[in-house]
């Protein structure tokens, strides 16, 4: 009997959630599984995406190009960007079912809900209804108590000292 697939959970204010999530797609596709990869609130354009994109096995959708931080974002601007981001969850849930695959990544998708973008009951609905075997890997800020609960593994990962303290903006290669 094959079981449902685990849910992952990275989160907190830490540098490393997303690297923690592409580090685990890149064993995935090591290991023959299919992975498909989204970020949430950015336009793939940092530097692990490049590599990935080359990557047998991943498929990774580009984001949304944002102009702006969401907390940077008019009331206009932010409505814009929950609509987008609805569109594509819904896509990219439905396109993961109909497609098989065996991994996949839903980055900064906690901050999304978090920020009333994405309604948490309509993820809650996929987790709950996904694929026998399927693996889903989300990142983010602030997950709520339902999610954690339907979550196999938790890691937190909090922020003790970063450069971006002391105004060093994020470096290529680095931070993005």
């Amino acid at each position: 009997m094959e079981s449902k697939g685990c849910v992952h959970i990275y989160y907190g204010d830490g540098k490393g959630k997303t690297t923690a999530a592409l580090g685990l797609c890149v064993r995935a596709a090591g290991a023959g599984l299919s992975v498909l990869i989204y970020q949430f609130l950015k336009d793939s354009s940092s530097s692990e995406c490049a590599v990935l994109k080359n990557i047998p096995g991943i498929t990774l959708i580009d984001g949304v190009k944002q102009a702006k931080f969401t907390f940077n974002m008019t009331e206009q601007e932010r409505s814009e960007c929950a609509r987008n981001v609805l569109q594509a969850f819904y896509r990219l849930t439905q396109k993961a079912v109909q497609e098989h695959y065996d991994v996949v990544v839903f980055d900064e998708i906690l901050h999304v809900i978090h920020m009333n973008m994405l309604p948490e009951a309509a993820v809650i609905d996929f987790l709950s209804h996904r694929p026998d075997g399927m693996e889903v890997v989300m990142t983010g800020y602030h997950p709520s108590a339902a999610l954690l609960d339907m979550a196999d593994y938790v890691s937190r990962i909090v922020k003790e000292k970063h450069p971006f303290d002391k105004k060093l903006a994020a470096r290529v290669g680095i931070e993005k």
